[in-house]
């Protein structure tokens, strides 16, 4: 069974807009669990109207998104859970019907594409890719309302870490894959969508989400860092102009014909100035 977990504070809106999508699933293969940081715009009243469908729901205060999510991973009784956030919208109403069955192989991590919203209407499809690596970490994360974590993972890992503002969840991602090496798998479908109004997409959060990060780094993989600004480096001085123009001339078989034909006159020219100085 897939545990959905949302958590909400003063989204009443949005709240509304992600519990129907859940409730319209067609087939009931999840619990959904509500965690509400004892929202004052009316969210409360959404929650009891809706409290025959939750499995586990409660307003109250909480110190920041993070405590929330672990509070949901407690109350979750599901192998598998999502967390998908007052805002989000599962992708249509089969999804969950078409994951449930790919979870059997076991897999720690299970993830899936996710469409980005903005506020304007205008949407962006992120493809992720099969194979995840430190370098993809180091820049990027996977989409939580695309992800579906088995629930042992986080008592074989760790629960997300209250103590941080934006980057949690990101640092358990690069943890449990990078350094506890849990098995996962792409799953190659659109799970939901995301809407970019959240505190991690909001400019003036950046410095906190790249200082937190740089933390995170620290702590976990000290040695991987200068490394992996130098890996960096050099990818950028691939997109460079000019590195993409030779490039350029050494894929094409008419430049490395006229290559190798200089590099045979050159040679020549060298081999007769090294006669003649013989002489």
């Amino acid at each position: 069974m897939i545990s959905v977990i949302t958590i909400n504070y003063n989204n009443k809106t949005g709240l509304e807009h992600t519990i129907r999508s859940v409730q319209e699933q067609h087939r009931k293969v999840y619990e959904h669990i509500l965690i509400d940081g004892a929202s004052t715009d009316g969210s409360v009243e959404v929650l009891d109207s809706h409290k025959d469908h939750f499995s586990y729901a409660i307003s109250e205060p909480d110190t920041g998104v993070y405590q929330a999510m672990n509070k949901g991973i407690r109350a979750a009784t599901g192998n598998y859970l999502l967390f998908l956030n007052s805002g989000d919208v599962l992708i249509d109403k089969n999804i969950l019907d078409k994951v449930s069955p790919l979870l059997n192989e076991g897999s720690a991590i299970y993830f899936g594409d996710l469409v980005f919203c903005d506020d304007k209407g205008n949407e962006d499809t992120i493809i992720y890719p099969k194979e995840l690596s430190f370098s993809f970490f180091y820049e990027k994360s996977l989409g939580h309302p695309a992800t579906f974590i088995k629930r042992s993972v986080f008592d074989d890992v760790f629960y997300y870490n209250e103590d941080l503002k934006i980057a949690s969840d990101w640092e358990f991602f690069i943890c449990a894959i990078c350094k506890y090496n849990v098995s996962y798998k792409h799953l190659n479908m659109i799970i939901a969508k995301f809407f970019t109004d959240g505190m991690s997409t909001e400019l003036n959060n950046i410095e906190i989400i790249n200082k937190e990060r740089t933390a995170c780094l620290k702590r976990h993989f000290p040695l991987f860092l200068k490394d992996t600004q130098r890996l960096i480096e050099y990818r950028s001085l691939g997109e460079t102009n000019r590195f993409k123009m030779l490039a350029a001339l050494e894929s094409s078989a008419f430049a490395r014909k006229v290559n190798s034909f200089m590099l045979r006159v050159l040679l020549i020219l060298t081999k007769g100035k090294q006669s003649s100085d013989l002489k």
